[in-house]
Order: C-alpha cells, then sequence, then structure tokens
C-alpha cells in the first residue's frame, strides 16, 4: 500500500486487504493499531476474512494476545454489569448502558474486539444521589477527590466524578445526560429515556434506542478533544450505521431524530467522515438531509476537514504530518468551547495547566490479565 498514514483505515474498510500485507506493512499496522485500541479489531477481522491461518507466526502472535485481552476484558464487562445491577436493584428508575458497555451487552457489531478503559451508564438525574449511594455500599468509592474537580463534575459536568471499586479495580461513570450541563448542545435526557430497550437477560438493564446510540457516539466523537482513540470511535460509529442501516426505517427515522435532539452537526459529522475514512454506505438522501440541518459554514468546514482528517488517523509517527499536532490541539480547545462557555473554560484551562505535573494517576479502569 502506498500511503502507510491510510494503512489502518483502509485494512478495517477492506479487510479482504489483510491477506495481502507484507511483513512491513503488518509491522506499521500492528504499531498504529495498538495506538488506537483497534489491534484486537484486526485480530477479528483477519478470522472473518478467513486468512487469519496463514499469516505468519510474528503476526499471529500480536493478533492472539491482543483477542485474548479483549475477550477478557468483554467478560468483566458483562461481569460487572451484573454487579451494577445488583448494587441498584432497589432502584425504580432504569440503567441505561453507554457507549462500549451497552455494545457488550447488546451484543452489537463494534463489541468485537473492543478495549475499554471503564463502564458508563445513564440514570435520571434525580436519582444521581440515591445510585451514588447504593454504588458506595457495594464498594465502589468517589475519584477526584478536590474540592475544584468535585465542583466541576457536579455542577458543570453532565456525570459523577468516576467511581472505582475498592476490591476489583473497575471503574464506573454515571451520567444522567450525554452532554455537559454548561454544552452549547442541550440534548433533552428524558426524550432519551423515553425511547430505551431493556437488554435481553436483565431485569433492569436498558440501552438507548438504536437510533440514539448512533447519535450519542457521534456527540460523544465529535464533542471529546481527547482523540487518541478517535480512529477507534469512528469504526465503531461505522459498524453501527452498517448495522443498524440493514432496515430502512433507521434511515429514514435518523436525521429526524437528531434535529428533535438538537445534534444535526455531530450527526453531519459523523456521517461525512465514516464516509470519508471508513467508506461506510450512507444513502445520498440521508447525506444531504444531514447537510441542510448540520453542515457548518464554509471556513469552519475547511478548518474542521483540516483537522478531523489528522486527528481521525492513529497517533503515530507513520501517520502524522507537520500540522498534525496543532490539529489535535485545535480540536482539544474546541472540545472545551463547546462544553464550557469562556467565563468558566479559561480559568479551566488554567487550573489544568497549572496542576499538570499533579494530576491524579490514571484508572486502571479493566484488571490486567497474564500475557500468553
Amino acid at each position: 500500500m502506498s500511503n502507510q498514514s491510510d494503512l489502518l483505515a483502509t485494512c478495517i474498510s477492506r479487510p479482504e486487504q489483510l491477506c495481502q500485507l507484507s511483513l512491513k506493512e503488518w509491522d506499521f499496522l500492528i504499531r498504529q493499531a495498538r495506538r488506537v485500541s483497534l489491534l484486537p479489531r484486526i485480530a477479528y477481522l483477519a478470522h472473518e476474512t478467513g486468512c487469519y491461518q496463514t499469516l505468519p507466526a510474528s503476526v499471529v502472535m500480536h493478533l492472539s494476545s491482543a483477542w485474548r485481552v479483549a475477550d477478557k476484558q468483554a467478560k468483566v464487562v458483562r461481569f460487572e454489569i451484573s454487579n451494577i445491577e445488583k448494587a441498584l436493584k432497589q432502584l425504580k428508575s432504569p440503567v441505561v448502558l453507554l457507549k462500549g458497555a451497552a455494545y457488550v451487552a447488546a451484543d452489537l457489531p463494534p463489541a468485537k474486539g473492543r478495549i475499554f478503559s471503564d463502564i458508563d451508564f445513564m440514570v435520571p438525574k434525580s436519582d444521581l444521589e440515591m445510585v451514588e449511594r447504593y454504588m458506595i455500599r457495594h464498594g465502589w468509592m468517589a475519584t477526584h477527590h478536590d474540592e475544584y474537580d468535585q465542583r466541576y463534575y457536579r455542577q458543570w459536568m453532565h456525570e459523577l466524578p468516576p467511581m472505582k471499586h475498592t476490591g476489583r479495580g473497575t471503574v464506573v461513570d454515571i451520567h444522567h445526560a450525554i452532554l455537559p450541563e454548561t454544552a452549547r448542545l442541550h440534548p433533552d435526557s428524558e426524550k432519551l429515556l423515553d425511547n430505551i430497550q431493556r437488554v435481553t437477560g436483565y431485569e433492569n438493564i436498558y440501552t438507548l434506542s438504536n437510533i440514539d446510540i448512533v447519535l450519542h457516539s457521534a456527540t460523544h466523537l465529535f464533542h471529546d478533544g481527547e482523540l487518541e482513540n478517535g480512529l477507534r470511535d469512528l469504526v465503531d460509529l461505522d459498524a453501527l450505521l452498517r448495522h443498524f442501516g440493514e432496515e430502512q426505517k433507521f434511515w429514514d427515522e435518523l436525521v429526524e431524530r437528531a434535529a428533535e435532539l438538537e445534534l444535526g452537526r455531530p450527526l453531519y459529522y459523523s456521517l461525512k467522515y465514516c464516509s470519508l475514512v471508513l467508506n461506510t454506505p450512507v444513502p445520498d438522501v440521508v447525506t444531504k438531509a444531514a447537510e441542510a440541518l448540520g453542515k457548518p459554514p464554509a471556513v469552519i468546514s475547511h478548518l474542521m476537514d483540516t483537522s478531523f482528517k489528522r486527528a481521525l488517523k492513529p497517533d503515530h509517527s507513520t501517520c502524522d504530518d507537520g500540522f498534525t499536532p496543532l490539529a489535535r490541539w485545535l480540536l482539544y480547545i474546541r472540545s472545551h468551547y463547546l462544553r464550557m462557555p469562556l467565563y468558566l473554560l479559561i480559568p479551566h484551562l488554567l487550573r489544568k495547566a497549572l496542576k499538570k505535573h499533579k494530576t491524579e494517576a490514571p484508572l486502571a479502569a479493566i484488571p490486567e490479565i497474564e500475557k500468553p
């Protein structure tokens, strides 16, 4: 392949290419995929295309290891979902899984080879205090004990401070909305909760509706400034669109629902970059409707293209050019600007910059397992 910076995206959108890679290309691919948590996905695609058994032993070693880690994490996630349901069994409101946990529980295509850092779920805002008490009783404890951080989460954000289990080390993020209170977009949480669907095998575990799963995934990706796993999240969107898009009803209702929830812009970006990067099949009529609903002015559109075309590649030297660091920095600032007004944003960013060397260690959300 001539363009190594597009190697990973090409192999995901056209997995038959995996059967034709040279060892040098596999070296690039494994390094890139590992940086964006997509190496288990590559292992899954190699199995799906039937070329796994023909790959060099050195490649199989990496793919096998990555797949075992992802498989173990999926089992841990299912175990933790059961524990969350037990902890919240007295809760009368539904517990709605989000993102990766929802993919695993509902056995959706993005779950194949998914790597996790935490488990996200959503409850009505009025139940947050009760949910936090129940979780503490069952071994989860709050993190981010700094007074400012507590105020930041509880007053401005759409979630509680992350909670970490004292015994198992797993981390949960408890949401009451999909965007912060101070964000420029305000999707109605009650409308989201009105359309949830129960997960088979559980009494009070739900996911968002199929369309809302896509819209939340799009919103998360295109409002998040930390895009180290941006391509992984775009691959999730691609898999969701291909899966749900098998029914015409999904496409018929997608743009209308985005308008109802004020999520036209993230939907526009998700359809555009899924098609551009991963060749996701989107009906022309849906593309045009999304453009009419959410396309930004030409200057902003050009700037976003310049930035996202770089940031949605793996954060690896084989994918970077001279403008990549600037593009990532601009999207980081943009994400905060979308989440907070300037009078809150400027002091917040200054505080983060001053405290950078004192930040808490990363949370080991999913337990490590032995390497094969």
